[in-house]
């Protein structure tokens, strides 16, 4: 009781700085964002060293801070080309920079350390990014509420999941990724998931409850993907947590890997389904 007590303030804190941090808007969540990428990063190093993996350090520190501020509305508003992203520019700089400096100073598996500095630009600062592409979508007010979604849905689907599989777990989900999932949790981070969205979307009007169902779908889904992605990166890692800067949660990676998902979700879902009509 007494660590469930201390993950539950924990994320109760980390919700309310988060939303206020998000109700502020860019230029507060741009720092706000940067740190964390930063701090995720340095798990991930962390835990690839203890498996003698290199990475090219500096490079993901800077190129990933350059992928979140290409994330700005205001550097959306100005793209590169019609149709393209300064985001993608980013990355593929970025991609060319690793296979320059491997060339020039190869050293001892070069190819290794250009494959898993990539992973980790793809993984970490790459899926933050959305977190300021769907603030401001569709507009600076909209995105409010819009990105309160997936904040609510995995606040929700992790409690859901935690009471389903402590009560009724039975089935493993995923048992050699990670064992503690049950198919029950699963369901149960799902039912609470879609209570909630059916609730905001009831009273907002934003959605049908056939868009909410499908949503609430995508989201729990994606939730529990990036739950199981970061569960499978410490499994091949044989490490138990990434990190043990927050009580009661780990690392800033096993506290944040279910929302690296389920905000992109959201802005894909966004775009494809509701702002394209």
């Amino acid at each position: 009781m007494e660590s469930l007590s201390t993950r539950v303030l924990t994320s109760v804190v980390a919700f309310s700085v988060l939303s206020v941090l998000v109700w502020l808007g860019a230029y507060a969540m741009l720092p706000a964002l940067i740190f964390v990428s930063v701090m995720c990063l340095y798990e991930y190093i962390r835990m690839l060293d203890r498996n003698d993996i290199d990475v090219r350090r500096i490079s993901l520190a800077l190129f990933g801070t350059a992928l979140i501020v290409a994330s700005l509305p205001a550097i959306q508003d100005t793209p590169p080309w019609v149709g393209g992203s300064w985001r993608e520019v980013v990355l593929t700089v970025a991609l060319g920079y690793l296979l320059v400096v491997e060339v020039i100073r190869p050293g001892e598996r070069p190819l290794e350390r250009i494959v898993y500095s990539m992973f980790g630009l793809l993984y970490i600062p790459w899926l933050f990014g959305y977190f300021l592409l769907l603030r401001y979508s569709p507009d600076a007010q909209g995105g409010l509420l819009y990105f309160a979604l997936p904040l609510l849905a995995t606040f929700a689907a992790d409690i859901g999941g935690f009471f389903g599989g402590f009560y009724f777990g039975r089935r493993k989900l995923a048992p050699e990724v990670s064992p503690g999932k049950t198919v029950e949790g699963a369901v149960g981070g799902f039912a609470l998931s879609f209570l909630i969205i059916l609730l905001i979307s009831s009273l907002t009007h934003i959605w049908s409850p056939l868009e909410s169902l499908l949503y609430s779908i995508l989201v729990a889904s994606a939730s529990q993907l990036g739950d199981l992605s970061e569960s499978l990166i410490k499994r091949a890692l044989h490490i138990k947590d990434s990190g043990s800067s927050l009580p009661g949660h780990g690392g800033f990676l096993d506290r944040i890997d279910s929302l690296l998902f389920a905000v992109p979700a959201t802005y894909l879902f966004l775009h494809i389904s509701v702002f394209s009509r």
